[in-house]
């Protein structure tokens, strides 16, 4: 795919003790049985870097964040996240570096759980509170955290009682809990109605302008749930990437056009991007 060459050329790898790469992925493949998932796959992010990894269904997007998020290893090539690479490392302990919010994981959440619990529990990296106990300052965090998404005043409230917008906004405060080094998003807006889409978006913007915010990269499959205070992009299609680079670059209509093998254009507004069919 030639979007490949492109992409590596505009993002080439560079050491790994960089204090501000958080990223780094040099030709990667991933291969699942017989099937390749990623394929030559390299990019870099660094810290004060917002990125969105955007592409249609099948495109590779989850297969790449779980490598970001040490859940899984490359089959060639190599990948470092936070100056540790990927299969040389204790990949528990990377993981506490690292906050995750996927469908997943979310599904992993017993709905009788109480929405603080659900929060605090990421101090031990667990789901579902059990005997383990909290610091005061541990409930504390939690506690701000949910005010600053929102969720004032629902601590005691299960999560199981919650609109599908506050659970999404109670899973980024759990992968906020630990103050992370990198953040990592899987369709954080996936099932929300207009307003709540519109909520999740103005509050990932307001937390990427943040400079002592974390790296960030979220996986999307739309260029509507773009956050306005995102600087960088990633199309992927076919498990490889068509372009990757600073947004104005990258979210344009030829581009779209061959991540989605359609016609598209796309407008921009006030920070949003739009598209639609050529």
């Amino acid at each position: 795919m030639s979007g490949q060459h492109r992409a590596a050329a505009a993002a080439p790898v560079v050491a790994a003790d960089d204090p501000d790469l958080v990223i780094a992925a040099d030709q990667v493949d991933v291969v699942r049985q017989g099937k390749h998932l990623l394929r030559e796959i390299s990019w870099r992010v660094e810290l004060d870097e917002r990125w969105v990894v955007l592409g249609p269904n099948g495109a590779g997007k989850t297969t790449l964040l779980h490598l970001a998020a040490g859940r899984s290893h490359p089959t060639k090539g190599t990948v470092y996240v936070l100056g540790e690479r990927i299969g040389r490392v204790d990949m528990n302990e990377l993981r506490t570096r690292i906050g995750l919010s996927t469908a997943g994981l979310a599904e992993r959440i017993p709905p009788g759980e109480l929405v603080r619990d659900v929060v605090v529990t990421a101090s031990w990296a667990v789901v579902g509170r059990f005997r383990e106990s909290y610091d005061p300052a541990d409930l504390a965090r939690a506690e701000q955290l949910l005010g600053e998404w929102g969720m004032s005043g629902f601590a005691e409230r299960e999560y199981g009682t919650l609109s599908e917008g506050e659970r999404k906004r109670t899973q980024i405060a759990r992968a906020l809990m630990t103050d992370p080094e990198l953040l990592l998003l899987d369709e954080p807006a996936a099932g929300l109605d207009l307003g709540g889409r519109e909520d999740l978006v103005a509050r990932l913007s307001e937390l990427a302008a943040d400079p002592d915010a974390p790296a960030l990269v979220l996986v999307t499959h739309h260029v509507e749930e773009i956050p306005p205070s995102f600087t960088h992009a990633l199309l992927m299609r076919e498990g490889g990437i068509v372009a990757a680079g600073p947004m104005q670059d990258v979210i344009t209509s030829a581009h779209l056009s061959e991540t989605f093998g359609l016609p598209l254009t796309v407008t921009a507004a006030g920070g949003r991007y739009a598209a639609r069919a050529a």
